[in-house]
């Protein structure tokens, strides 16, 4: 399994937390979704058929906007 961690601005609450978690976790290959709202990061798993641009599509389809690393 994969991982990539996100800096992500837009975790203003528990809606849009449990918004994007649903949204990741229909994408097939992701087998995990850590979301800290605390730190505003997000940790994502995920298999080597799942391409990593639709990851963030995704998370940026949601509201939120990933931060440079």
């Amino acid at each position: 399994m994969n991982k990539i961690h996100y800096n992500i601005s837009g975790l203003q609450n528990t809606e849009i937390k449990t918004q994007l978690k649903n949204a990741l976790t229909k994408i097939d290959g992701i087998s995990m979704v850590n979301i800290d709202g605390g730190r505003d990061t997000i940790e994502v798993g995920y298999n080597e058929e799942t391409d990593e641009s639709t990851i963030k599509s995704c998370i940026e389809n949601v509201g939120c906007k990933i931060e440079n690393r």
